[in-house]
């Protein structure tokens, strides 16, 4: 393709530098918040779904890593956190610090510099230490302080990561206070009066022992995402179980069955008639990929038309499940040649790109290669909206790809 468009990529990743928090909680906090000790890794598994790292003695021996320290939490910074620039086979479950780690993680000129390589335009960020939905901050026992972590992120992310010098290239993605939803409902609209225009959520909020979308709990949160036009943005990963098989799988099962966790909480958001009654509300799954979508949405609307009756829907989904979808979910991807093969069945207005750097699974610097490679067979026009034209219309961005503020 001649000229490829400019990815606007609504699935990238930031690393928060270490004076997020310090810089930002009242003094009396500082000592508790967030804070980056320099230490040796004891040990550091992941089997199973679950990450399980043990932190050494400070000053002790064994390999070093920059580590997360809040309440009882340890958390390192691995190579996993951002491992663009490595060669594919030498990416490990290690630790790393700062200096060894690519600045475009967390410095906002290299990260633009890198996008230029990247053929990237814009890009909208999920966390890291808060995880993909603030779940570190919602298991935490006070509740006080977490809020203030929360808030103390977002003006982070607006304020310097997303502030000038990034030229309205990166893209503001918020936080909730997940335990309380009138407290979200409040911070979605704080950071919608700054122009704000999407915030992380959970795919399955059970999981983290919070209400199902099947209640009315969430309703002050979702009201006020659909009066302000917020996205809610849900990664894989953001109900803290990742899809695995057994206890001793290895990694790669659940990396395989990544998807697993967007197709279940889109079954649930479909049936449970909130897209219903919050007309203008917008969700999206990232890196989830499409090529499953058809087949959930064509198994979704046979069970509406033939066993709603018994099946607990009736009267509350009041559509076909595929119309709803069509209406009010994007899927994300980055690298999903069946999808686009069948993309008609998924609709072209409903699907966003992304390049999900710094991730291992991270298409920089040949996204732009990847994706013409993908998606050669579709006409320039489609290709502009799977790659921007989506992207600009839902998060409210310039006809340049760029966020305004």
């Amino acid at each position: 393709m001649e000229t490829f468009p400019q990815i606007v990529s609504v699935d990238d990743h930031t690393v928060e530098p270490a004076h997020v928090w310090q810089d930002r909680l009242p003094a009396r906090y500082r000592e508790a918040g967030p804070r980056v000790v320099r230490a040796p890794i004891e040990e550091m598994t992941f089997t199973g779904g679950r990450f399980a790292p043990r932190m050494g003695t400070p000053g002790g021996d064994g390999p070093l890593a920059d580590w997360w320290v809040y309440e009882d939490l340890r958390r390192p910074l691995t190579r996993l956190d951002t491992a663009v620039g490595c060669d594919r086979d030498e990416i490990r479950l290690e630790g790393i610090t700062y200096d060894q780690m690519r600045p475009g993680s967390f410095r906002v000129p290299d990260r633009l510099a890198d996008m230029d390589t990247g053929h990237v335009r814009s890009a909208l960020c999920f966390p890291t230490f808060p995880r993909f939905c603030g779940q570190t901050f919602t298991e935490a026992r006070d509740r006080e302080l977490a809020l203030l972590c929360v808030r103390a992120y977002n003006d982070w992310m607006v304020e310097e990561w997303c502030g000038p010098q990034a030229g309205g290239r990166l893209i503001p993605l918020t936080l909730i206070p997940l335990w309380d939803a009138g407290l979200a409902a409040a911070e979605v609209r704080r950071n919608a009066a700054r122009g704000v225009r999407a915030v992380c959520f959970s795919e399955i909020p059970p999981h983290l022992g919070l209400p199902s979308v099947h209640t009315g709990a969430w309703d002050p949160f979702l009201a006020a995402c659909a009066e302000t036009g917020t996205v809610i943005a849900m990664h894989i990963g953001s109900s803290s179980k990742m899809p695995s098989t057994s206890a001793d799988a290895p990694p790669a099962v659940g990396s395989t069955l990544t998807f697993a966790n967007c197709c279940f909480s889109l079954v649930d958001w479909l049936m449970s008639g909130v897209l219903d009654r919050f007309p203008a509300l917008r969700i999206m799954y990232a890196e989830g990929q499409i090529g499953w979508i058809p087949y959930v949405l064509e198994r979704a609307d046979t069970v509406w038309r033939e066993n709603r009756g018994w099946a607990g829907v009736a009267g509350k989904v009041r559509r076909p499940p595929s119309e709803l979808f069509a209406d009010h979910v994007y899927g994300c991807f980055f690298d999903d040649a069946f999808g686009l093969r069948n993309l008609d069945a998924i609709g072209v207005g409903n699907v966003l790109y992304e390049t999900d750097y710094p991730h291992s699974d991270s298409t920089w610097p040949r996204s732009r290669e990847i994706a013409e490679a993908q998606m050669g067979h579709l006409a320039p026009d489609v290709v502009e909206r799977v790659v921007r034209g989506n992207a600009v219309d839902l998060l409210g961005l310039t006809p340049d790809g760029l966020w305004a503020g």
